[in-house]
């Protein structure tokens, strides 16, 4: 495999997959977090300096074919602030404008292509009314996958070289993420600087972590984490287990839990993990105690009880201090620490302070020497909003796709150019 670093982009095209699927104000249009831009910097700075031309194709958001306010013409003064220099724009990827401005492009210049998925055979998903019958679904889908082969086919024309940088959309098999790969030989692709940082991170957890190990599961539901708990649990030494999820664990272990959230056809999943944990000698921690309100709202009443011993009518909404300082204590003599999910309803501020102390938590074991591996957006906003991004060893940009790949799971595009 072709990496970025030894390849000379001298006077060669470069057809960049970045990942522009960034937030913006809904009134003004203005893009509110940037991280992402950041992250394709590198990859960019890297193409021009060698003398060659960079070409960017980006998704934003879930448009239905064409729709302004999923243009990406407002990351057009963020992507030129950061580079300092004039960023070319074609308004429409597969156009004529983008056709000729390829062709006309000249070494050290960059443009940027409208929003990919302004286009149905992007993600290879057609439009259909409620009334589709399942032949007309089936259909409409076969003629759309030739189609998704086309439109990688006309965008692989536009340049010698193809870069894939966009981790956040690994995970999917769409045109410009896997597909379009196949047009290119196999030493003119490859991953760009962000990708290649995304897989070494999350390899050094998956294949080579320092002992002790332990992983921090957080979040609302069982059922979104099960795959992860379950490729982890033949690698870790502690489980920590936080967030909404805990009850079902909670529950299935006979505790009373108010009407804290539950997935109660997960029981027997939850039990599942507990003897898997038990039986491969896991250290799997849940809360001890929890911090209940009476409503879900940054102004309900609030009380501090066992975590298996919640009043009816009420709900845990984050970790008590107890459970705080047990946690605290595992992951500070950890080696490498994976964090994903908060350990409560961290947007609101009365119940932040269990996910606050695990960010803290994590960024104190990294100065002590630990991998620490950031993933997840509420894990990512809660280091974010803490300002401890540079305090842990990586934060990772993919979300879905990470926890994929964390599950063990083959992304396409990242097979595309790996071929494994």
């Amino acid at each position: 495999m072709k990496m970025i670093q030894d390849f000379n982009f001298k006077g060669t095209k470069a057809i960049v997959r970045v990942d522009f699927n960034v937030p913006l104000d809904k009134k003004t249009f203005v893009v509110t977090d940037d991280t992402r831009i950041r992250g394709a910097l590198r990859t960019i700075r890297k193409i021009i300096s060698d003398g060659g031309a960079c070409i960017l194709m980006s998704h934003l958001g879930r448009p239905e074919g064409r729709m302004e306010k999923y243009s990406l013409k407002p990351v057009l003064p963020v992507l030129e602030k950061h580079l300092g220099m004039k960023v070319l724009f074609a308004d429409d990827c597969l156009g004529e404008s983008a056709i000729n401005m390829t062709k006309e492009l000249k070494p050290g210049e960059v443009l940027l292509l409208e929003n990919v998925r302004f286009y149905p055979e992007e993600e290879g998903k057609p439009i259909l009314p409620e009334t589709a019958t399942d032949d007309e679904k089936k259909a409409a889908k076969a003629e759309l996958k030739v189609r998704q082969k086309e439109m990688a086919k006309k965008l692989a024309t536009y340049a010698e070289v193809y870069v894939n940088d966009a981790f956040g959309t690994a995970h999917r098999a769409h045109a410009t993420t896997a597909v379009i790969a196949d047009y290119f030989p196999t030493e003119k692709k490859m991953f760009g600087f962000l990708i290649n940082s995304e897989l070494e991170a999350m390899d050094k957890v998956l294949k080579n972590a320092g002992k002790p190990f332990t992983a921090v599961m957080g979040g609302a539901k069982v059922s979104d984490k099960i795959l992860i708990i379950d490729n982890l649990l033949d690698r870790v030494d502690n489980l920590i287990i936080g967030g909404g999820m805990t009850y079902t664990f909670i529950k299935a272990m006979g505790g009373r839990i108010g009407n804290s959230l539950c997935e109660a056809d997960k029981l027997d999943v939850a039990k599942a993990v507990l003897e898997k944990a038990k039986a491969k000698g896991v250290n799997l921690l849940l809360p001890v105690d929890g911090i209940n309100a009476d409503k879900f709202d940054a102004a309900a009443e609030t009380y501090i009880s066992a975590i298996d011993d919640v009043n009816d009518g009420w709900m845990g909404l984050d970790i008590g201090e107890k459970s705080i300082k047990l946690f605290e204590e595992v992951i500070l003599n950890s080696k490498t620490v994976l964090w994903n999910g908060p350990m409560g309803v961290f947007e609101m501020d009365k119940f932040a302070a269990g996910t606050t102390a695990i960010a803290k938590a994590v960024a104190k074991a990294t100065e002590k020497g630990a991998f620490t591996l950031i993933g997840g957006g509420d894990s990512v906003a809660a280091i974010n909003k803490n300002g401890l991004a540079d305090k842990v060893s990586y934060v990772s940009t993919g979300g879905g796709a990470m926890l994929e790949y964390m599950e063990g799971k083959k992304l396409p595009g990242i097979v595309a150019i790996r071929g494994e």
